[in-house]
């Protein structure tokens, strides 16, 4: 099947007119839209908890339930973008326009993993499970701006008309 590469023009096209239809008439679109702030919601709250615990050793399960449940959103939304970027660019990973985020993103997989390793393997104290989180937590809100700057982005790009790479180097 032919990969059809989404126009770039100084970084502003991220999806072909094709693609910008699928994209919007996708379910896994909604799906995104849902699961993406529910996981920045709970990550802050989780954030909290997390610091928290740090500073006055009080609320470890509640912080470990909370970092449990951000691993599986986290986990969760991987998934379901991946299919979504099938879908909308006819490849599971590294489209084009989002071939960075997905780059990060599997960094923000492997330390969100290494926490649930750190957590079960039962070798490693609290405080330490914890610094495994936030710089999970660190790399994802480095992710999450990745992504929002594309949505931005995307936004601002429908809102224009496509230009040829001619007529901005007139």
């Amino acid at each position: 099947m032919h990969k059809q590469s989404s126009p770039q023009v100084d970084g502003w096209n991220l999806y072909t007119p094709s693609q910008r239809i699928i994209r919007d008439r996708t379910i896994w679109t909604k799906v995104q839209a849902i699961l993406a702030p529910l996981q920045f919601i709970v990550c802050i709250i989780s954030l909290g908890l997390v610091v928290r615990y740090l500073f006055t050793s009080e609320g470890y399960y509640i912080a470990t339930v909370s970092i449990v449940v951000k691993s599986c959103l986290l986990f969760l939304i991987m998934i379901t973008g991946a299919i979504w970027e099938k879908v909308v660019f006819d490849q599971f990973l590294f489209a084009e326009a989002f071939f960075w985020e997905d780059i990060v993103s599997f960094f923000v997989i492997f330390f969100h993993g290494l926490y649930l390793y750190v957590l079960l393997s039962g070798d490693f104290a609290p405080t330490s499970q914890m610094s495994v989180a936030l710089f999970a937590y660190f790399l994802y809100f480095i992710n999450a701006f990745q992504f929002l700057r594309k949505l931005r982005l995307a936004r601002q790009t429908d809102q224009k008309p496509t230009l040829l790479k001619d007529e901005v180097n007139k």
